[in-house]
């Protein structure tokens, strides 16, 4: 702009004008040296310097020991790979949701224009470091004797006064103690504390996604084996029903032999009802009206069986990979960055306002030589003198901000610790219970056909048949529930280590 100056007052010197003051250049000059002192001084800035906390965890899982004794499905200390963990369960159909979901999710649609915010707020708390300039513009009539006012050139035609007048007006306040760098400090920190707050969102995503998926794998399973034993029971009371016609039983085992059909008959009803409900929660956590899917997954399909083995890496890793872990970190250095933030108002401001511009008695003569030039230089300092006490508490008040995002990103470190090893407990034990229930499963089934058998034969009462055919559907359904159990807690553990995240790693488009 200087250049440009210099060049505008060449040609109006030899067009006959006088261009520009030499005072004005100065302004330009000053404006220079005030952004090259700025520059020497950026790297200095006022408050605290951002030190990542010392995080101690332990060198191993508790629940390690649990978990690696003879399991089907063993956990090891393996390098984490937990980009899509859900295709570790070779089910397409789970892969094909959580994809979908991943593409359309509304709660996701929402982080990510919270990371648009941020990343916007970020552009405001930079934009003092660049100095402010304005174009003006000013058309004055009025009435009253000719006179010369603010150096502007005005017609008197009729008693009747005009000014023309244009320029510029610019004002620029010296970051000196880096009160605004500290800001853009802040605002950076709370930018990446959004990109991690949508990785928590896609973690909790994926995570409802394949729990809402096997929960209704699980009760469609229920349904057919509920269905199951429930021919079986048929089969049981017709049976009963003709040797009571033919005299051989009472009408107590008739009845007995129907209350149970019932009973069985009655899960049914409830068992499609949360099936249909999960149904519904996949087509929202896809975006999608809540019957999107029901004709597609209204198709009963098997529960996926869990993948031998699952890396869950070592408790230090934990600390890089979580992101709601990365979040609390970076609420903790926005913070402290905002103490500087408050700590330099206690320093002063340094400030350059400056204008110049043209004016003319006619539109038409703006830019020409015989056009009046005026411009101003105002370099400013103020220093708060006595403020009530107000910055020095709003210096303590950003402390303690700080103090609680340090307690905050502390819990949060412990809350994840806590979190895989209780799912890796969770997950262990649920295999032991799932062995106990295939055993017992075994068993039910030999006591219905001996008790079957020995009933027919006139050997026992009947109460033993319906005893080991309650005993057997019970114990079947619970072994499904179990099925379903391993699945959703390897999921949970899968969340805790804070695995599927990195599949989409990407931030929003500016736009």
């Amino acid at each position: 702009m200087y250049q440009r100056l210099q060049g505008y007052n060449k040609k109006a010197k030899k067009a006959g004008g006088t261009g520009f003051p030499a005072c004005a250049e100065k302004l330009f000059l000053s404006l220079g040296l005030a952004a090259f002192c700025l520059a020497l001084g950026a790297g200095c800035a006022v408050g605290p310097d951002y030190r990542p906390p010392e995080t101690k965890v332990p060198e191993k899982w508790d629940a390690q020991a649990v978990v690696t004794k003879e399991q089907p499905s063993k956990t090891s200390t393996a390098p984490v790979t937990l980009v899509a963990w859900w295709n570790a369960f070779n089910d397409p159909s789970l892969s094909s949701l959580v994809e979908m979901a991943i593409r359309s999710n509304l709660d996701l649609r929402q982080a990510e224009a919270r990371i648009l915010q941020a990343r916007a707020s970020r552009g405001v708390a930079g934009a003092p470091l660049l100095p402010e300039v304005a174009a003006t513009a000013l058309y004055q009539k009025s009435q009253g004797s000719s006179e010369a006012a603010g150096g502007g050139a005005i017609a008197t035609v009729g008693g009747v006064r005009e000014l023309f007048q244009v320029g510029l007006d610019a004002s620029w306040e010296l970051d000196i103690f880096g009160g605004t760098r500290r800001s853009i400090e802040a605002a950076t920190a709370d930018l990446k504390a959004a990109v991690e707050d949508r990785r928590d969102v896609l973690i909790t995503l994926v995570g409802d996604v394949g729990t809402n998926y096997f929960n209704l794998r699980g009760f469609q399973q229920q349904i057919v084996i509920a269905r199951k034993n429930l021919e079986a029971q048929k089969k049981t009371a017709r049976i009963t029903h003709k040797r009571f016609e033919a005299g051989f039983v009472s009408r107590l085992d008739v009845a007995n032999a129907d209350a149970q059909v019932a009973t069985t008959e009655a899960q049914i009803p409830l068992l499609e009802s949360q099936a249909r409900a999960a149904i519904y929660s996949l087509g929202v956590l896809l975006g999608r009206q809540p019957a999107f899917l029901a004709k597609d997954l209204a198709v009963i399909s098997p529960i996926a069986a869990t993948p031998p083995t699952i890396p869950v890496g070592l408790p230090s890793d934990l600390v890089r990979r979580r992101p709601d872990i990365r979040r609390a970190e970076a609420r903790l250095h926005a913070a402290t960055a905002r103490i500087g933030v408050a700590t330099a108002d206690l320093f002063p401001k340094f400030n350059l306002t400056g204008s110049l511009g043209i004016s003319a008695d006619d539109l038409t003569k703006i830019g020409n030589v015989s056009s009046s030039k005026f411009w101003s230089f105002s370099p400013s300092v103020t220093w708060p003198v006595f403020a009530g006490g107000r910055i020095r508490w709003n210096i303590k008040l950003q402390d303690a901000l700080q103090a609680e995002a340090l307690a905050a990103y502390e819990k949060t470190v412990l809350t994840a610790l806590q979190d895989v090893e209780t799912a890796l407990v969770a997950y262990a034990k649920e295999q032991e219970h799932y062995r106990s229930l295939a055993a017992a499963v075994a068993s039910n089934r030999q006591a219905v056909d001996l008790s079957m058998k020995l009933y027919l034969a006139g050997r026992t009462d009947f109460l033993n048949v319906l005893t080991a055919q309650r005993s057997l559907y019970v114990t079947e359904d619970a072994l499904t529930q179990s099925t379903r159990t391993l699945a959703t807690n390897l999921i949970a553990l899968y969340k805790a280590l804070g695995g599927g995240w990195e599949k989409a790693n990407y931030l929003p488009a500016s736009g």
